[in-house]
């Protein structure tokens, strides 16, 4: 492996898991060391946005009721390996917003846990649409 500064521990495959808090260092490391900066929150925004849209294309035609366009091809697989691209590129921009604002999404990721457990513990065991 060509060696790649900071972002060396990252790339090598070593760890088969990588946490939230790693995955934020990793997308820190990385546009500290190829990025130059972060663009701006809105600009991320907007970019968010976009990949959010992009991963609704792969859905709406891999789950939903839209087709592929002939020249699409992502078509070949219907859309399998665009799937898990499009969500890393949403998570990756996520990641940046989270960074950019001082979110530990560790932190938020289980109060946010706790918060649907507390609210929500009955409702979905509840609910008789889920029970069909």
């Amino acid at each position: 492996m060509v060696p790649v500064g900071r972002m060396e521990c990252y790339l090598s495959g070593n760890e088969p898991v990588m946490t939230l808090k790693e995955a934020q260092e990793a997308v820190d490391a990385w546009i500290e060391e190829y990025g130059v900066r972060y663009f701006s929150e809105l600009t991320n925004m907007a970019v968010l946005t976009e990949e959010v849209g992009e991963l609704a294309r792969i859905i709406s035609r891999r789950y939903g009721d839209q087709s592929w366009k002939p020249t699409d091809s992502r078509a070949k697989d219907n859309g399998k390996e665009a799937l898990g691209e499009e969500m890393a590129d949403v998570l990756w921009v996520l990641i940046c917003l989270a960074n950019q604002t001082g979110v530990d999404l560790t932190k938020e990721l289980k109060k946010s846990i706790e918060k649907k457990t507390f609210r929500d513990r009955t409702r979905h065991l509840d609910n008789p649409k889920l029970k069909a």
